[in-house]
């Protein structure tokens, strides 16, 4: 069936004015002194998920509120937009500020843990920098002394513990990229402290190897005058694998390395 032209004006002027005064209406919010009314409005728009609107209207009246019985929930669901709009810096920022002014508000709980995971959210891949994870490891376990008796704590555990694996596999790139580069002296620092960091890393054994490996060459690429001392330094790592792993993958070359350090450590002992 088709539509007349004039049917098509009016149905498309009527579509213009209803769109037009429904931002008209929420226009006129803004510029409202009622703050009684954008209050409501607020409301209704988040329960109804706007959050976007929800945001605009909570910031134009939060100062009216201040010190009132609505204050409380009127921060807590500001802060929680940001984080609903995916906008998680400065939703940590306003969790943070509920928490600091609603000290004894029974939703701090709440807004202690949505700040950790605001950061947790901005954490980004591991070769990136890592300031978000360190700050949301940091929070859990922050959030894990103050509330010991949570039921989140098992869950912030668990986001502790794949941050740290994220910081684990970051520092083992990074030794290996400083191995590659031959970099040797870096690259054992950084291994060494991974060891220290995470004593339990799946990378232990390849990581005393390469640590072994690291020392024996920095000591064959060494100046004469450093040379004994390292070569001692690589055999004292070669014990420290061959203690840990007695029946690695990667015996048969750490005993190679090891002839070739006695042979100099002889050599120089003779000298």
């Amino acid at each position: 069936m088709k539509i007349r032209t004039g049917v098509k004006f009016n149905i498309l002027l009527l579509t213009v004015l209803l769109s037009g005064s429904c931002r008209t209406e929420f226009e006129k919010l803004r510029t409202s002194t009622d703050a009684e009314r954008i209050y409501e409005k607020a409301i209704e728009y988040y329960d109804d998920e706007e959050y976007q609107k929800a945001q605009t209207l909570f910031e134009i009246i939060l100062n009216s509120f201040r010190g009132t019985a609505k204050a409380e929930d009127l921060y807590f669901k500001h802060a929680y937009t940001y984080y609903y709009l995916n906008n998680f810096i400065l939703a940590a920022h306003y969790f943070e500020t509920f928490s600091n002014t609603f000290t004894s508000s029974a939703k701090r709980e709440d807004a202690d843990f949505l700040r950790a995971y605001c950061n947790y959210n901005l954490s980004p891949g591991y070769r990136l920098d890592q300031e978000y994870t360190q700050n949301a490891i940091e929070l859990f376990q922050l959030f894990i002394n103050t509330y010991p008796n949570s039921d989140r704590v098992e869950e912030c555990n668990s986001l502790i513990d794949s941050m740290r694996k994220k910081l684990e596999e970051k520092t083992y790139e990074q030794g290996k990229l400083y191995y590659d580069l031959q970099n040797y002296g870096s690259a054992i620092h950084t291994f060494e402290n991974l060891l220290k960091d995470f004593p339990e890393t799946k990378h232990a054994e390849e990581i005393r190897f390469l640590i072994l490996k690291g020392a024996f060459l920095l000591a064959e690429n060494s100046f004469v005058q450093f040379q004994q001392e390292r070569y001692q330094s690589a055999a004292d790592k070669y014990y420290d694998f061959i203690r840990k792993f007695p029946n690695s993958m990667y015996k048969s070359e750490v005993d190679n390395i090891f002839d070739i350090i006695q042979d100099k450590i002889k050599l120089f002992a003779n000298e």
